[in-house]
């Protein structure tokens, strides 16, 4: 077994798949219009779907809008050079919303951004990373 995707519902697809795109450097993978269920479904990510997990996001055409909850959590993504990372998504209009730093209680450093919807996103800076967190 392994992991597909993660799921999100979002208000304006073209401007998430531009932030994750643009923003977050995601491929488009591929998209699809469904009609009679007044959907849209896009998958993103940094690798074929064969062998990478992706990032789908659903576009309900009569929402424009979701109460995100209180169980979401957050979507990490690993990346090498955190500081360089945020700079890039600070100058591309990305919202970092947590600085570069050490983690609560331990040593890995991570970041916080937002996408378009408000979803959280944890940037993990790789070489940081000890091998029991």
């Amino acid at each position: 077994m392994r992991m597909l995707h993660t799921m999100l519902r979002v208000g304006d697809l073209n401007r998430s798949i531009l932030f994750y795109t643009s923003v977050l450097g995601m491929q488009l993978l591929r998209q699809k219009d469904y009609p009679s269920g007044r959907f849209t479904l896009a998958f993103l990510g940094y690798g074929n779907e064969s062998e990478h997990t992706v990032l789908e996001l659903t576009e309900n055409w009569d929402i424009s809008n979701y109460e995100l909850g209180k169980g979401y959590g957050h979507i990490a993504i690993g990346v090498e050079n955190i500081h360089a990372t945020c700079t890039s998504i600070r100058q591309n209009g990305g919202n970092v919303t947590r600085e570069p730093g050490p983690m609560k209680h331990g040593t890995t450093v991570i970041a916080f951004v937002e996408d378009p919807d408000g979803y959280k996103i944890e940037l993990i800076e790789m070489s940081s990373r000890p091998k029991d967190e």
